[in-house]
């Protein structure tokens, strides 16, 4: 068993340096970081390989494609932490300075977090992602990764800690853990004593065990039942573009539309065009009486289909009377990460944006762009799908807090 005791500490003591190292110190190991994914891609390609041949006859095509590294996820791995480079060092950042009558000068700061554990699943890029904005943010940063993956994560946390070393910063700023059981897991949870935040990123399963069992403050990310709701009178070739796309694009990541709306004045036109459209890219459909009495081929949906997250080749559609019942139905199944209308009319988008309860919400585009890189954050740490602290993709200023520095010249409280 891993000593994740003697992680914690290490990572605690990393932290206290990194919080006090220099912008220009942080951005050259970013960048020798960068370099040291392309230099060594080799290696990473082949351990991740191994990872694949495992982990083929065991985990669904989707767990796969997230798993299966090839030179242009590496080199997208490598921008990304050019990309974060560019971004403004949140660290000491003054967020606000306002002078009391009594004369005390305070200042608002932002801060590191200190030490974040990722908890993460099939997916090697996150190790890199997770780093990076980790890093540039002065944190340190501990990654339990799933098994699928722990040749690829071990591996890439190897070059990173190299890169890290040669500029004089610690090593174990990155930590990745070798130990891919249950119980390191659930140690990782209750290792409140020095880490100061949890971020789990993969199925529900996964986010709901850590939730329910961490003692570490935890950030809820991830699970995406993305809806796209087709208003009456909006244009259906953008319609068709954007549903394929939000559903097919990549099928098994949380950003991916999984469910249907549209008004009933669209559907007899907008269904058929919309439908061949998926059934080409193999999207079986799953739908309201309205929709099967349209489209012959579709399958009768359950309550279950309307709030689950396939991904895979399947959409659940519901057909609604009005904007209101559109809104009712989304705002009921929604995970709160990512919804969008397709609509000509201001007035309903403008609605659709106030009073739906996500994260992101789109008009006229595809729930795709939910991603750090899409956003300009370079990269993000996960999606966050609650209110507390931070939503949406977390960038750098997101993994900061803050504190209040107060200047005074003698003043005592009467």
């Amino acid at each position: 068993m891993t000593d994740l005791n003697e992680i914690g500490k290490r990572a605690k003591e990393a932290a206290a340096l990194m919080a006090k190292a220099g912008s220009e110190d942080k951005k050259k190991a970013l960048l020798s970081a960068a370099h040291a994914l392309r230099e060594r891609m080799g290696e990473i390609l082949s351990e991740n390989r191994k990872d694949a041949d495992a982990a083929r006859d065991r985990i669904s095509p989707a767990l796969l494609d997230r798993l299966t590294l090839d030179e242009k996820k590496i080199e997208g791995m490598a921008v990304g932490l050019e990309q974060i480079v560019e971004l403004p060092d949140p660290v000491d950042q003054l967020m606000e300075r306002f002078t009391r009558p009594n004369g005390l000068i305070i200042e608002k700061r932002r801060v590191p977090l200190g030490v974040i554990g990722i908890i993460y699943e099939s997916r090697p890029n996150v190790t890199a992602d997770a780093f990076g904005l980790c890093f540039q943010s002065g944190n340190a940063v501990i990654l339990r990764g799933g098994s699928d993956a722990i040749r690829s994560n071990l591996k890439i946390g190897e070059i990173l800690r190299d890169a890290v070393k040669d500029h004089g910063l610690p090593a174990d700023a990155v930590q990745v853990i070798a130990d891919t059981s249950r119980e390191s897991a659930q140690m990782l949870m209750r290792l409140d004593n020095y880490v100061d935040l949890l971020i789990p990123r993969g199925g529900a399963g996964l986010i709901r065990s850590v939730v329910e069992n961490s003692t570490v403050p935890v950030i809820e990310t991830g699970v995406g039942n993305c809806h796209i709701y087709v208003d009456a009178g909006a244009d259906l070739d953008m319609a068709v573009d954007i549903i394929v796309n939000a559903k097919t694009q990549r099928m098994g990541v949380c950003n991916a539309a999984e469910s249907l709306v549209i008004h009933k004045a669209a559907a007899p036109e907008a269904l058929p065009r919309i439908f061949r459209a998926l059934h080409e890219k193999g999207v079986e459909v799953r739908g309201d009486s309205y929709v099967t009495s349209l489209i012959e081929e579709a399958k009768a949906a359950t309550e279950e289909d309307y709030g689950r997250e396939y991904l895979g080749p399947i959409i659940s559609v519901k057909t609604v009377d009005s904007l209101d019942e559109a809104i009712s139905h989304i705002n009921r199944f929604t995970t709160h990460h990512s919804e969008a209308i397709i609509t000509k009319s201001e007035e309903n988008a403008d609605r659709f944006l106030r009073e739906i309860d996500a994260a992101c919400v789109y008009v006229n585009a595809s729930t795709r762009f939910t991603d750090g890189f899409e956003f300009g954050f370079g990269a993000e740490i996960g999606i966050s799908t609650q209110k507390f602290h931070a939503r949406g993709p977390m960038g750098l200023e997101a993994l900061t807090s803050y504190k209040y520095e107060i200047r005074g010249n003698g003043q005592v409280r009467g």
